[in-house]
């Protein structure tokens, strides 16, 4: 199957900067094409994880590195995600963006967290995360919020 190679949308375009819209059961289906294309672009640009935004679809969908999803043992497409809990317990590591080229920063982020999604079938999926796989969950979720890292660097700052 060929998929045509994808741009990653850069800061500032407007779809990075909104709240993404949830997918119902029924679109699931329908946009299996697109989170393949998704997986594509994410390898094609050595990213850990990337969200439909970054494609500039205002979608909230994000997909992450399948050695990452095998190392867990977790799904590669979080649908509708949600953070349910974020511990108290946070680390300061540095983030790079595919959406802001060359950028990289130390982000304060939760150790673990609670996230439920859908998976690419429309199942519920409910985790714990820990670790890289939490601050990956964290930026992702991030950008279907409309937050960037950049945003995140700014309320550090105040």
């Amino acid at each position: 199957m060929y998929y045509k190679a994808v741009e990653i949308t850069k800061i500032p375009a407007q779809v990075l900067l909104e709240k993404t819209q949830p997918l119902s059961s029924d679109e699931i289906t329908s946009h299996q094409s697109f989170f393949q294309e998704m997986k594509e672009a994410m390898k094609k640009n050595e990213g850990i994880g990337l969200a439909a935004n970054q494609l500039g679809k205002n979608l909230s969908v994000f997909v992450i590195d399948e050695k990452l999803a095998q190392e867990y043992d977790v799904p590669q497409i979080y649908i509708n995600p949600e953070i349910t809990e974020y511990s108290k317990d946070q680390d300061d590591l540095e983030e790079g963006c595919l959406s802001i080229p060359k950028y990289y920063v130390p982000i304060p982020r939760s150790k673990k967290v609670k996230i439920k999604a859908l998976d690419e079938q429309g199942n519920k999926i409910k985790l714990k995360a820990r670790g890289f796989l939490a601050r990956v969950f964290q930026h992702e979720t991030d950008h279907l919020n409309g937050i960037i890292i950049k945003d995140r660097v700014e309320k550090k700052k105040e």
